[in-house]
């Protein structure tokens, strides 16, 4: 199974819209229907994004539903030590951090809104960026084919 690493904008999304791609793409990582892979930096910066004040009031939830979100989601996750760095590589340090969880995890996708951010460095490394409703496509056409 091909390991995917999701960019933090992705889970803000699927925590803020329960129609939305980015919902039904972590529900499916939940779910175990793909491998999602993550480092103790992007974890904490995944806390520290949904925590904040004004993501908390848009969600209408609470710094502990983020937690037990966060913990299943880290119960489901492939963790990655990020043994080389790769920075800079991206103009945004955040990003540099994701894409070297993808790199050292072996991801062969990022899954993100901010996919012009990411494009050049994944075609120097062969992985793809993507937007989650394009994971989400093919995790329901892999779904149908195999019923």
């Amino acid at each position: 199974m091909a390991a995917h690493v999701i960019d933090t904008n992705v889970l803000v999304a699927a925590l803020r819209s329960s129609s939305g791609a980015s919902r039904q793409l972590l529900l499916a990582a939940l779910d175990r229907r793909f491998e999602v892979v993550v480092s103790v930096p992007l974890l904490l910066e995944y806390e520290s994004v949904l925590k904040r004040p004004e993501q908390l009031d848009a969600m209408a939830t609470s710094a502990g539903i983020i937690d037990t979100v966060l913990n299943d989601f880290i119960a489901v996750a492939r963790e990655v030590h990020l043994e080389y760095r790769w920075r800079p590589i991206i103009k945004d340090p955040k990003d540099d951090m994701v894409f070297e969880t993808a790199i050292n995890g072996g991801a062969r996708t990022i899954i993100t809104f901010n996919v012009q951010h990411f494009v050049r460095a994944g075609r120097r490394f062969g992985i793809r960026v993507v937007r989650p409703i394009e994971v989400l496509r093919v995790l329901r056409r892999n779904a149908h084919e195999n019923k």
